[in-house]
This record gives structure tokens, sequence and C-alpha cells, in this order.
């Protein structure tokens, strides 16, 4: 890269955040988050897309959003802590998130596998 050339990913990623490079709740890639609530029209765009996400296919992992929305996982990340703190999104308990029941047979075929 020349000098004074930008990467336009990297100023990208500064934008979206509104400068910010931490967010706000303790995220890891495991995360799940699922929507609680619609998208206003005072939303970012990329916020829109994190909710119409977890609205469409329910919990996602901040790994996951960060695949489906092409963009870093720090960014999503921020993104995540500020719709969090503005009620549009709950990380749900392990509880609340249920395996869908094609994985579990799934998991129990491997297992007897492993075992006979």
């Amino acid at each position: 890269m020349s000098r004074g050339r930008r990467d336009p990913d990297l100023v990208r990623s500064y934008v979206r955040t509104g400068g910010r490079v931490r967010a706000a709740h303790e995220l890891d890639l495991v995360t799940l988050v699922r929507a609680v609530s619609d998208a206003r029209p005072d939303h970012r765009p990329d916020e829109r897309r994190v909710l119409a996400l977890t609205s469409r296919r329910g919990a996602l992992s901040i790994a996951e959003l960060s695949a489906y929305l092409d963009l870093p996982a720090s960014v999503v990340k921020i993104l995540v802590s500020d719709l969090l703190d503005s009620g549009h999104l709950h990380c749900p308990t392990p509880a609340e998130v249920k395996p869908e029941l094609a994985l579990i047979k799934e998991v129990l075929h491997g297992l007897r596998a492993l075992a006979g």
C-alpha cells in the first residue's frame, strides 16, 4: 500500500461504529442475540440489517451475523451492543435457545456411532 492511501475497509468500519472501537458489552463470537422489536426509521442501515436477520432467523451468534453482514466481528459487536442497550436485541439464556430436532437427532446418531 502506498503512503497516503487508506484502506477503505478501515475507514468504513470506523464510520459504521461512530468512531468507537469497543462494545459496551462483553460479547464474544458465540454470544447469541435475538430481536425483541422491529427496527425504527432512525436506526442506521447496519442496525436495521442486524434486526432483520435476527427477526427472520431467530437467535444468531456474533460470528453468524458477521458472516451474513460481511462485516468484521468487532464492528458487529459494537452494533449489537448498541441494540442491546436500546432494548431491540436480547441475549437469550441457553434454556431459551432450543436446538432444532434435526440437530438433536444428528448429535444422537454421532454419539451412537462413537459408542458402537
